[in-house]
């Protein structure tokens, strides 16, 4: 029995959802989000209980597995489009800053020449301060994955710790050649 998977999505007041053809379509305050689920999962939506419930065609492991994760993802969509996801990023160093210029964000990082990211639709990228990078949207996977993607171009290193990290992140420090003597 899947845990998770039997666990009805409560859908708050002010999201419509439409199922049509194995393809699930939330809409609410913040936007709309659209997923394609897997045929071994049977999605239904109870307007009167405000319910989404999810069950599986059989007992095989791939379709448990499935059932979990369908109801994972249906949960954030509705998350999403009410609340909202962020990622907060952090940047460490002498002279390092970041910049928002239209649909591009600027990185100085250390580096010879300035990185310039892409920002991907849906997503909304702002510098409240030089140091700090803020990514909204109602997506769960986009802000994380473009957050991953941005901390990659310079993750932080161990010895001065400077470099892109998420807000709170701790990093592991070391001692150095200096301090073994």
């Amino acid at each position: 029995m899947s845990r998770i998977g039997n666990k009805p999505v409560s859908v708050p007041d002010g999201v419509q959802i439409g199922l049509a053809d194995g393809t699930i379509t939330v809409e609410g305050p913040l936007g709309r989000l659209q997923w394609q689920y897997r045929p071994e999962i049977t999605v239904a939506y109870d307007e009167k209980a405000g319910q989404i419930t999810l069950s599986r065609c059989d007992d095989q492991r791939q379709s448990r597995a499935l059932h979990g994760l369908t109801r994972a993802l249906i949960q954030n969509m509705v998350l999403g489009v009410t609340q909202g996801y962020q990622k907060r990023l952090e940047i460490a160093g002498v002279g390092y800053l970041a910049a928002v210029q239209g649909t591009t964000l600027q990185l100085r990082v250390g580096f010879a020449n300035e990185l310039q990211v892409p920002i991907p639709e849906g997503l909304e990228v702002t510098c409240p301060d030089q140091q700090h990078v803020l990514i909204k949207g109602v997506d769960k996977q986009k802000v994380g994955q473009f957050a991953a993607e941005v901390r990659a171009r310079r993750k932080p290193e161990p010895y001065k710790g400077k470099g892109i990290r998420y807000e709170g992140e701790q990093v592991r420090r070391k001692q150095g050649k200096a301090m073994v003597k």
